[in-house]
C-alpha cells in the first residue's frame, strides 16, 4: 500500500493553505521551493485536500430533490415579491397621509 509521509500533517495543511493563499499568483513549484519540497508533492497534497473537503452532493433542505427545492424557492420568492409590493403601497399611502396631515396642522 502507501508509505507514511515524512512530513507531519500540520506541515502538509500549512503548505496547502500557503498555496491557496497565493490565489493562483504562484505556481506549485514556487510555493514548494519555499518550503523545501517538490511541486509534485505540494500538488498531491492540494489535490487530496480538495477531495477530502469537497462539498457533499447537493441535496435540498428536508431531503427534497434539487428540482423540488427550486420550485419551492421560486414560490417563496414570488410570495416575498408580492408582499414587498404591498408594503411599498402601504408605505406610499402612509407617506401621503402624513403629508396631508402635516399641511392640515399648519
Amino acid at each position: 500500500m502507501g508509505h507514511q509521509s515524512p512530513y507531519p500533517e500540520e506541515f502538509r495543511k500549512d503548505a496547502v493553505a500557503l498555496y491557496r493563499a497565493s490565489d493562483g499568483k504562484r505556481t506549485y513549484a514556487a510555493v514548494a521551493a519555499d518550503l523545501g519540497i517538490t511541486g509534485e508533492t505540494l500538488w498531491t497534497w492540494v489535490r487530496k485536500d480538495t477531495v477530502q473537503h469537497a462539498p457533499e452532493p447537493r441535496t435540498a433542505v428536508g431531503g427534497q430533490d434539487p428540482a423540488a427545492e427550486l420550485a419551492r424557492l421560486r414560490a417563496e420568492n414570488a410570495r416575498l415579491l408580492k408582499a414587498e409590493k404591498e408594503w411599498q403601497l402601504e408605505r406610499e399611502i402612509l407617506r401621503r397621509a402624513a403629508a396631508y396631515f402635516a399641511r392640515e396642522v399648519k
